[in-house]
């Protein structure tokens, strides 16, 4: 829910777009924040769940006496499983509050290593970015 303060905030905000994009309305301020809220809380509710999970996995116990191998293989791999389906959510979820963040203090859209703009497009598909295509693939080929 947007407040009167956030919604005027909003409607004078000017996020940095890259050279011949067009520049942000309103609206589409609103949803950026938006999307990012919402992405905060369905990841929230991710992690619940595969912790959840995990507890339920690691309750049914790692001792392998008596146990099949291929039972024991398997709940290893499941446990495993989950517990990088929890960190990457939990990777996303720091990711979504840190552009969160950056658009509250009003240095969203921009890259955090260059400093340029990341681009309307680029946050409209991926609102959590935080770096400009360039800086993110040079941080990929390391």
């Amino acid at each position: 829910m947007t407040t009167n303060k956030q919604a005027s905030e909003e409607s004078t905000m000017d996020l940095p777009v890259r050279e011949g994009e067009d520049p942000w309305t309103a609206e589409e301020i609103a949803e950026q924040r938006a999307a990012l809220s919402e992405e905060i809380e369905r990841l929230e509710k991710k992690i619940a769940v595969t912790e959840d999970e995990l507890s339920d996995i690691l309750k049914g116990g790692t001792d392998g006496a008596g146990r099949d191998p291929a039972d024991l293989g398997s709940s290893n791999f499941e446990r495993d499983q989950e517990v990088a389906l929890a960190q990457n959510a939990r990777e996303m979820a720091d990711q979504a509050r840190l552009a969160l963040r950056l658009f509250n203090e009003g240095n969203y859209g921009l890259c955090e290593v260059c400093d340029n703009p990341i681009g309307k497009g680029r946050l409209q598909v991926f609102p959590r970015a935080t770096l400009c295509v360039t800086c993110k693939q040079r941080e990929e080929r390391r």
